[in-house]
């Protein structure tokens, strides 16, 4: 069996390189998708080659995870349950997608990740691989009994690592896991696994990487101009950049100001609820500003139709749809909103807080002689606000005589 490992040289995948090249007998390429992550991936061809890979490949990923995941997720303003900006979840299909390419290049016939059996990622994963290479087999080893028998904890894993001399930077007292991409860091499981933990006291403030705590922040505001066209943000400042480009300044510039932190208690689509803390600095400014555009070019039952899709849409990524026909669908309404969603958004930044103090497009729908207070001499008559409240209220007065309802 050939068999490509979606592998990040941590403790998991360093345990399945070498469990499945010598106790399993396959061959095995590992794939590293770089999508942000760093510094995490220094060393990791050598790392692999010297567990028992037979050939790697690392790839980067970043502008075709910006461009063509992030930026439609952003023009979609998709946030699950309200608090969560879906930095893991929008990952995992591009790096899936990926894994396949890799397969298709080697002549493999497997695809492996070291995804829990409790989360998420196991069915963004397959959910994928199924989707665009169902002949493929999926080899998920944390569902295997026979690999949760040989490796039932981390202790058992590092012992392994320890007898064939596995270099992993790993230890039973690590305090929590990480994940992290261009888009955001996620923290979840060992001491975050108690919802009543408070990991922003000073003893804990290390944890976070991408944000300054914002009691820390500097006591000056910061005002930002971001620019969009079509929905996307092209520029910062009137300075043009990458879509990229664009997010790894917003998060310098967000974390400096403490901002982009979130801490909530979600439901994985695998039916359980889970502590994460996430930072998704630049990101939380970007959807503030694109959203605020939307406001002012965006006409009124077109916003209201398109967001009363976008808990679903939403729901779509966090579960790992997004190569479902139900995504695709939704993402051709989204993407057809967006057409006159241009101009630009001045925002303060300040401890933690983005506010807005100030928008405007070529495509406004605002017209300031119809809004105004003081200016009747506009297509908006007040006069005609009577017959309108009349025929909408005709029906409330019929339910209070027909059926004697007193609320």
């Amino acid at each position: 069996m050939k068999i490509i490992l979606a592998y990040s040289g941590g403790l998991d995948t360093s345990v399945l390189v070498h469990w499945y090249a010598n106790e399993q007998n396959a061959e095995v390429i590992t794939y590293c998708a770089d999508v942000g992550q760093e510094e995490e991936l220094d060393g990791l061809e050598e790392k692999a080659m010297s567990t028992g890979a037979s050939a790697h490949r690392t790839l980067d990923l970043v502008e075709e995870f910006a461009s063509d995941f992030i930026y439609p997720m952003v023009r979609g303003n998709a946030i699950y349950e309200s608090q969560y900006l879906l930095g893991t979840s929008i990952a995992r299909p591009l790096i899936a997608k990926a894994q396949i390419e890799i397969a298709r290049e080697f002549g493999a016939n497997a695809v492996a990740h070291g995804a829990t059996g409790k989360g998420n990622d196991q069915c963004r994963f397959e959910l994928t691989f199924s989707a665009l290479a169902p002949d493929l087999q999926i080899l998920a080893p944390w569902r295997d009994a026979s690999f949760r028998e040989r490796f039932p904890g981390r202790k058992e894993m590092i012992d392994y690592c320890a007898e064939h001399k596995i270099d992993v930077e790993a230890s039973a007292s690590k305090p929590y896991s990480m994940d992290r991409n261009l888009w955001h860091i996620s923290y979840e499981a060992g001491i975050l696994e108690d919802p009543w933990f408070d990991p922003t006291t000073p003893d804990n403030r290390e944890m976070y990487k991408l944000t300054v705590d914002p009691e820390l922040a500097p006591d000056s505001p910061l005002y930002l101009e971001l620019t969009f066209e079509q929905g996307n943000c092209v520029a910062i400042d009137g300075e043009p950049d990458s879509p990229a480009g664009i997010i790894r300044k917003l998060n310098t510039i967000a974390g400096e100001h403490g901002i982009g932190r979130v801490d909530l208690v979600e439901n994985r689509f695998v039916g359980m609820k889970s502590r994460g803390v996430y930072e998704t600095p630049g990101g939380t400014i970007l959807l503030n500003a694109h959203r605020q555009i939307e406001t002012l070019t965006m006409d009124r039952d077109l916003m209201h139709l398109r967001d009363s899709l976008i808990p679903r849409y939403a729901e779509l990524i966090y579960y790992g749809f997004w190569y479902a026909p139900e995504r695709e669908a939704l993402q051709a309404l989204i993407d057809q909103s967006q057409a006159t969603a241009s101009g630009t958004v001045r925002l303060k930044l300040y401890k933690g807080n983005v506010t807005t103090v100030g928008r405007k497009s070529d495509f406004s729908l605002y017209d300031e002689s119809i809004a105004s207070m003081d200016d009747d001499e506009s297509d908006y008559q007040p006069e005609d606000a009577g017959g309108f409240i009349r025929l909408n209220a005709l029906r409330l007065k019929e339910r209070f005589r027909k059926q004697d309802y007193k609320g």
